[in-house]
């Protein structure tokens, strides 16, 4: 019920909003409980001959209520909303068995009205040896998305075998809380699920079956780094009209959420890959590629240990001009990103002092803009290609902050972006304390970027942190403190590599803007303090 009283919540909110743009007194109107709660169910293969079906075991629900917004099926005490009252059971206990599967239709204000039916049902499905051996090995077997394939995700209709709309490329959702999914089958039927903190799926079913987190969805309406902690399912096998079926109880899925029945047809299987399909809530059929293989290391990292630049910020006043410029004003469109600072270079939003490099946002009111801090860089004074940089700092927080950590390609004036190529090697969203980000825009990925990734970390606003980036000629890879938590090594083309030139770096704190957001009305000022900028080759 705890999913139940979010999404309560969203649609009590949502309807008293439009019920105030339709008239202005405001009133909610009458709340009524849904009624009439009615369910249907077809057992299918059922007929005079075959009372209990033809031994598939499937079953499928129709539920019908009056004053009623959505509905949710409640099986063995796991629910799956069903917005348009449908639902589909693959009941795979061998032998004829009753069931019981209730329905809460859902109405204005969360108030809902409930209704179960019983079910007789035959099974006589009885999983071959081979097909539990592919799944849990010798007991026990771990699976994960096949990122480094194409096609291991993809759409199209429920009823093909291949995803023809839609077919993801090698490593097309990096970063979006997918490829570090651990699924592990076990041959008592149950299933440990490691999300590593985060999933990746459609807003819609996420919201509705996990409930309302702070996060905003892409442009796709899609939720790229969910946070969900590890959780257990159980799982069993059936074969509907000979198909082989994977079905998880309650929230198992395919390390893309897109809800529905949580039903996976087999479309191909070998001991060490699975081709699975699902019907999502959308109604279109969603594909996966798993493998129990382990997915090849990412190359080693140069040692790069030569010390060619740095700035200790040991000299009080304003940042060296030999290494150091500016950004002035609010660029274009707020930098590209909405954002809402004026950038300047006065002490107040920059200065050096007690060896630290202090970049300041400030809420005044200053050449038109609400906001001012600074963003320094070092282009036209040290740019560089390959090698390591390490910037130990300590971030800026509050609710609408965004600090960065950056590079950027040298040829920007001449090139233009993203075929310059960007490297951010740090961002921070104060709207999300505890998690920082990076991520690689290129011409092949860019704005909305599938190259990203966020990784947890403690005390970033309190406490310094050594953020890297090693720069090598076929990969980049980010850490935090020395450890490693992501790896860019695409097919190195004109379009996912334009990093075999010289980028410089860049050091800012923007407010608002597409990953800053609202800034919250009681934020007057915050800093970001930098320690050391070093590069080595």
């Amino acid at each position: 019920m705890k999913n139940s009283k979010y999404m309560f919540g969203l649609i009590f909110c949502m309807l008293a909003f439009f019920t105030s743009c339709d008239d202005e007194n405001y009133e909610f109107g009458d709340l009524q409980a849904p009624s009439n709660v009615q369910i249907t169910a077809e057992v299918v293969g059922a007929d005079a001959d075959n009372p209990y079906g033809d031994g598939s075991g499937q079953v499928n629900f129709k539920a019908s209520a009056d004053h009623v917004i959505t509905y949710k099926y409640i099986y063995e005490g796991a629910g799956s909303m069903a917005p348009n009252g449908e639902m589909q059971y693959n009941f795979g206990k061998t032998g004829v068995f009753t069931y019981t599967v209730t329905v809460e239709a859902i109405g204005k204000g969360g108030l809902s009205s409930t209704a179960s039916t019983q079910v007789e049902v035959l099974a006589l499905y009885a999983p071959p040896a081979d097909l539990i051996t592919d799944l849990t090995g010798d007991g026990s077997k771990s699976w994960r998305v096949k990122a480094e394939t194409a096609g291991h995700f993809g759409v199209g209709p429920p009823d093909e075998t291949s995803p023809i709309w839609w077919s993801a490329a090698p490593y097309d959702k990096e970063g979006l809380g997918a490829y570090d999914d651990v699924i592990t089958f076990n041959v008592d039927g149950t299933v440990n699920y490691k999300t590593n903190g985060t999933m990746y799926g459609q807003s819609g079913p996420l919201d509705s079956d996990f409930g309302i987190a702070n996060q905003t969805p892409n442009g796709d309406s899609e939720y790229v780094n969910y946070p969900v902690d590890d959780f257990n399912d159980t799982w069993s096998l059936s074969a509907p009209g000979g198909q082989e079926t994977l079905t998880f109880a309650d929230k198992g899925y395919h390390g893309f959420y897109v809800g529905g029945s949580h039903s996976y047809a087999i479309i191909s299987r070998t001991s060490t890959d699975l081709v699975l399909r699902t019907v999502g809530a959308d109604s279109n059929g969603w594909f996966v590629i798993l493998t129990s293989e382990e997915e090849s290391p990412s190359p080693e990292d140069p040692d790069y240990t030569n010390l060619i630049w740095e700035d200790n910020f040991d000299e009080a006043g304003a940042p060296d001009p030999t290494k150091w410029g500016y950004n002035i004003g609010t660029g274009d469109n707020g930098w590209g990103n909405n954002e809402l600072q004026y950038y300047t270079d006065r002490a107040d939003n920059v200065i050096v002092e007690d060896g630290l490099l202090k970049i300041t946002a400030k809420k005044e009111t200053y050449q038109g803009a609400n906001y001012t801090s600074a963003r320094l860089k070092t282009q036209g004074l040290f740019e560089f290609t390959y090698g390591r940089i390490d910037v130990r700092a300590k971030l800026a927080g509050g609710t609408g902050t965004w600090p960065a950590i950056w590079t950027l390609g040298a040829n920007i004036d001449t090139e233009g972006w993203p075929k310059c190529g960007e490297i951010d090697i740090m961002e921070y969203s104060g709207h999300t304390p505890g998690q920082v980000s990076s991520a690689i825009h290129t011409p092949s990925s860019y704005g909305d970027t599938v190259n990203y990734k966020a990784t947890s970390i403690e005390n970033e606003t309190s406490e310094f942190h050594v953020y890297s980036l090693i720069w090598s000629e076929n990969q980049l890879s980010f850490l935090i403190d020395d450890v490693k938590f992501y790896s860019y090594n695409p097919t190195l083309t004109e379009d996912t590599w334009p990093f075999s030139k010289d980028q410089f770096i860049i050091l800012n704190v923007a407010m608002g803007g597409t990953l800053g957001g609202d800034v919250a009305p009681e934020f007057t000022t915050s800093t970001m303090e930098i320690d050391y900028v070093k590069v080595f080759q």
